[in-house]
């Protein structure tokens, strides 16, 4: 059985609470009236506290999908299961942990 696709409105954060937006290059296909995401949309990080222990602020800033699905395309692009493994970068583009999406729409499923 499948997994939920990720959508725009869904809850997903970065280790440290930081909020992950998405924003929709293609908002043609749609669950639950929001646009899917796709491997190749812009996942922002906002509100993210981290700091290093040397008292440098480094904030997870967007969101880099590793593993995404592989059966289940919207425009040849794959989309984002809420099984999805995501690496949150910061601006230097240092992996900081993976994203935790917590909630999506529960009615369309996808591999």
């Amino acid at each position: 059985m499948g997994n939920s696709l990720f959508h725009v409105n869904a809850v997903a954060n970065c280790p440290h609470a930081g909020v992950i937006s998405t924003i929709v290059t293609n908002p043609r296909v749609k669950v639950s009236a929001q646009p899917v995401a796709t491997l190749n949309d812009i996942y922002l990080i906002a509100g993210c506290p981290f700091t290093l222990p040397n008292g440098k602020y480094q904030p997870c800033l967007k969101v880099k999908w590793v593993t995404v699905a592989t059966r289940v395309r919207v425009n040849n692009q794959p989309v984002v299961l809420q099984t999805s493994t995501g690496l949150c970068l910061s601006a230097e583009e240092i992996p900081q942990g993976t994203a935790n999406i917590i909630m999506t729409q529960p009615r369309v499923k996808g591999i």
